[in-house]
């Protein structure tokens, strides 16, 4: 459904300006009548004045005989004619007219409209005088001041619409040559609807459109950037997506041939160790190697099905729950050092029990767990060790920003003053955790003993693309 055109801006403006002149003008018309009026009641009330003084020296005249008073009144009257601005008329002792003054032939047979005459016309009343058996009637006439009136202010009407249409004429051009710059403002906007950000717009002399067109300009350019940050984006998406492809060749190919040929290997030796060590029973020193050589192939086993589930992350068993993984290791540390006492608290890692880590930070935080108690065992001399996992928010409350925290408390000899150099393991604990944006920290209690404390942002595992 279309709707009724609308005026254009110019249009509008021109309209607004056309009529505010008109109400001014109308504004000033009715002043102008105002004072008219005035200007004509002086000018008639002066003018019927002078006339009655004239009318009281002639009237004061002795009067030889009232017949030839009234002829001589009467001739002089007559005599006289017109008197300016009045209508003189003088009546019988029955009332009836013996003189009217005649008509002024100024501008004779034309009359102001009856509307304007009534705004303008001020109200005169007529003048009685006594001239014994005679009755002189002066009555002030403004017809023709009204029409003098009325003519100047058809003449200045004239005058105020030329006026005005030359004036509604030179703001149109003054407001269209004003709005000119919008078309090209109007076309460069249609560029930008079409996903076309490559015109720019000049400075104007206009203070309202020279900061329309910088605005349009600094949107321009930023969106430029934004194109072309995305189109990087999308190069790097893509080259980060074939990357990954090509890792994840490189991964499985790696794990078959860990499989095949690694895994057979250690299979044959500790098939090969088996057989020694059944016929090794009467022989102590070869059947003791056998028996180190199973128990190393074992080792080296779990080691290669351990790299297994790394290469192969879609496998079930590399989906457990980093924080069961956890406590199975603790509990298998504590049963290989019964001379050193553990206490293990492990808190959830996850908002839900059901959100696993992502690979990469559960298998930091399972390898700074395992390198922080081989230290114990290896260098603390300690009798008791405490590890705490858990998550742990800066800011507090639940918005702040989640940490995985792991925390190995023991009560050994510590570090010391100057610590043994080649601390590998402490070296390789902060590469790992410099990767994923965490830190370690290290200090000795006041209790004496060592405190390793590392922290890492948690980061939940992404949902594998569902693939068709």
């Amino acid at each position: 459904m279309s709707g009724a055109r609308t005026p254009s801006l110019q249009a509008r403006l021109s309209l607004v300006l056309t009529v505010l002149i008109a109400v001014l003008m109308s504004a000033g018309a009715a002043v102008w009548m105002r004072e008219t009026r005035q200007a004509i009641h002086e000018e008639v009330e002066a003018a019927t004045r002078v006339a009655q003084q004239w009318l009281v020296v002639v009237l004061a005249e002795p009067r030889e005989g009232d017949t030839q008073a009234r002829e001589r009144l009467l001739s002089r009257l007559a005599a006289v004619g017109r008197i300016r601005a009045n209508r003189l008329e003088v009546f019988g002792a029955g009332g009836e007219r013996l003189y009217v003054s005649p008509e002024s032939p100024y501008k004779a047979g034309r009359d102001a409209p009856a509307w304007f005459a009534q705004h303008v016309a001020p109200e005169l009343g007529a003048r009685r005088l006594d001239a014994g058996a005679l009755e002189v009637v002066l009555t002030p006439d403004t017809s023709r001041a009204v029409l003098d009136a009325w003519d100047h202010l058809v003449a200045a009407l004239g005058w105020a619409c030329a006026l005005l249409l030359a004036l509604w004429l030179a703001t149109r051009m003054a407001i269209r040559r004003a709005l000119a710059p919008l078309q090209q403002i109007h076309v460069a906007l249609e560029h930008g609807a079409r996903g076309r950000f490559d015109q720019r717009l000049p400075e104007y002399a206009t203070r309202e459109l020279a900061l329309l067109a910088r605005s349009y300009n600094r949107l321009a350019d930023r969106l430029d950037e934004s194109r072309a940050t995305n189109a990087r984006l999308e190069a790097d998406q893509s080259l980060a997506r074939t990357i990954q492809a090509r890792l994840e060749q490189e991964r499985r190919a790696i794990a078959r041939e860990l499989h095949d040929e690694l895994g057979q290997s250690i299979t044959a030796v500790r098939s090969i160790a088996g057989a020694i060590l059944q016929r090794s029973a009467e022989q102590p020193g070869i059947h003791g190697s056998a028996q180190a050589i199973l128990a190393m192939t074992g080792h080296m086993q779990d080691g290669v099905h351990a790299i297994l589930q790394r290469l192969r992350r879609d496998a079930p068993a590399a989906r457990e729950r980093i924080e069961d993984t956890l406590q199975a290791y603790c509990a298998l540390w504590a049963s290989h050092h019964e001379g050193i006492a553990l206490r293990c608290q492990i808190e959830p890692l996850g908002e839900a029990r059901d959100e696993p880590l992502d690979d990469g930070v559960g298998l930091a935080v399972l390898r700074v767990l395992q390198e922080s108690l081989t230290n114990v065992a290896r260098h603390a001399r300690a009798r008791s060790v405490e590890v705490r996992v858990g998550l742990r928010r800066e800011g507090g409350g639940r918005d702040g920003q989640a940490e995985i925290e792991v925390e190995v408390r023991d009560d050994g000899r510590g570090l010391g003053p100057q610590p043994t150099p080649g601390r590998h393991g402490l070296a390789g604990m902060r590469e790992r955790l410099a990767e994923l944006h965490g830190r370690l920290e290290l200090h000795s209690p006041p209790t004496g003993g060592l405190c390793v404390r590392a922290r890492l942002p948690q980061a939940l595992r992404q949902p594998l693309p569902v693939t068709q």
